[in-house]
C-alpha cells in the first residue's frame, strides 16, 4: 500500500481547487478531487485524469460525502465565489457554506483529519477598519445581495471554530484577498478578468462608481503557497492570504489597458449595492506565522494571466457561462 498522504479537496474543477490539485499532486499527495461542476469546470483537472494518484468525484457537498479509506487532509474550497454566481444560485451559496462544511468537518472528524476552510476578505463587509487584520470583525449586510456569500463565510468560520473547540479537530482558516491567475472564468464578474476580456474583445473597460475603490491583487501562486504552509502549519484560526499592494479600480483599468495595448476607453456605470470601497490585508500573521509574503509583483503577474488569456479562442473569449442551476436551487 502506497504511504503518501491522501487529500480530499471539494471545488476542485475551480479556479483555486484546480491549482490545489496541481500543487498537491506535485508534493506527491494522493489527491481525491469533488465537484458538482456548477460553476467548476472539468478541463481545468482533465489533465490530471490519468494519474494513479488522482481520482475525481462529481458530488455536490451539500449532501452527506462517503470517502472511502484514510484521509489525513481535507480543503474545503467548494463555493460560488463570484457575484454573478451567488446572486444566481443564493440557496446553494448558503447551503454549501452551511450543510457542506457540516459535512466536511463531520468527515474530518471521522477520519481524523486536518481540515482546512477557504474563507474570504469579504467575511470584513465593508470595512471601516484599514487595512483589515485579522482581529476587525468586519461591517457586513446579512440582507443585502451580497450577504449570501459573506455570512456563508461567516457561519462556516463559526461552524469550524466550534468544531476546534467542541470536538477537537484540526482545523486552518485561510481569509483569501482578491486573487488572480491563469484558469479563471473570463465572464465570472470578477474586476481582473472582466478587463481583461473586454480588452481582448474590443470592448470598452467597465468601471462601477467612480472608480475610487481599491482593491489588493495577489497572484494564484503565491496564494497557493500560503494556503500550503498554513495547511502545515500548528494555527487553527484565520489568517489573512493576500497581496497588500492596494490600488484603485480606476487606474488598475488603466494598467490593463497599457498591458494589452489597446485603444478602448473606460466607462461607468453606478457601483452594486454593499460593495466594499476598500480592501487590503494586514499580513503581519502570515508573515511571522508561516513566513510567508507575496513574491510575484502585480505586473509580473498580469503578463502571464494576460498570455493565458491571450491563448484562448474567439469562442471561449466570447463565451457566456451556461449552468444547470435548476437541479440546485431548492
Amino acid at each position: 500500500m502506497s504511504n503518501r498522504k491522501r487529500i480530499l479537496i471539494t471545488g476542485a474543477a475551480g479556479f483555486l481547487g484546480s491549482h490545489l490539485c496541481d500543487r498537491f499532486i506535485k508534493e506527491d499527495y494522493h489527491v481525491i478531487a469533488m465537484d458538482n461542476l456548477i460553476t467548476g469546470r472539468l478541463k481545468n483537472i482533465e489533465h490530471l485524469f490519468h494519474l494513479e494518484n488522482f481520482e475525481f468525484y462529481n458530488h455536490d457537498v451539500s449532501k452527506f460525502i462517503h470517502v472511502p479509506g484514510k484521509l489525513d487532509y481535507i480543503l474545503h474550497f467548494a463555493s460560488p465565489a463570484s457575484p454573478i454566481d451567488y446572486l444566481k444560485i443564493p440557496i446553494q451559496t448558503l447551503k454549501v457554506g452551511s450543510l457542506g462544511i457540516h459535512n466536511c468537518l463531520g468527515l474530518a472528524r471521522v477520519k481524523k483529519a486536518r481540515v482546512l476552510i477557504a474563507s474570504t476578505s469579504e467575511v470584513y463587509g465593508d470595512p471601516t477598519v484599514h487595512p483589515q487584520p485579522e482581529e476587525y470583525w468586519g461591517n457586513v449586510n446579512p440582507v443585502g445581495p451580497r450577504g449570501v456569500y459573506d455570512e456563508a463565510k461567516r457561519f462556516q468560520e463559526a461552524m469550524t471554530m466550534a468544531y476546534h473547540t467542541f470536538h477537537g479537530v484540526e482545523t486552518r482558516i485561510v481569509r483569501i484577498f482578491n486573487t488572480y491567475g491563469p484558469k479563471m472564468r473570463l465572464n465570472d464578474g470578477r474586476v481582473l478578468p472582466a478587463f481583461i476580456g473586454q480588452a481582448l474583445r474590443g470592448e470598452d473597460l467597465t468601471v462601477f462608481g467612480d472608480g475610487s475603490q481599491t482593491r489588493s491583487f495577489c497572484y494564484v501562486d503565491d496564494l497557493i503557497e500560503g494556503i500550503y504552509r498554513l495547511l502545515h502549519s500548528d494555527y487553527a484560526y484565520p489568517v489573512n492570504i493576500g497581496n497588500p499592494d492596494e490600488i484603485t479600480i480606476c487606474d488598475f483599468a488603466e494598467e490593463i489597458i497599457r498591458l494589452t495595448g489597446t485603444t478602448q476607453k473606460v466607462i461607468y456605470k453606478d457601483l452594486p449595492k454593499d460593495d466594499p470601497k476598500q480592501r487590503q490585508p494586514d499580513i503581519t500573521k502570515a508573515k511571522s506565522l508561516l513566513g510567508w509574503e507575496p513574491k510575484v509583483s502585480r505586473s509580473e503577474g498580469l503578463k502571464l494571466t494576460y498570455e493565458y488569456f491571450k491563448q484562448l479562442s474567439p469562442e471561449e473569449l466570447n463565451e457566456v457561462d451556461h449552468y444547470n442551476f435548476d437541479k440546485y436551487i431548492h
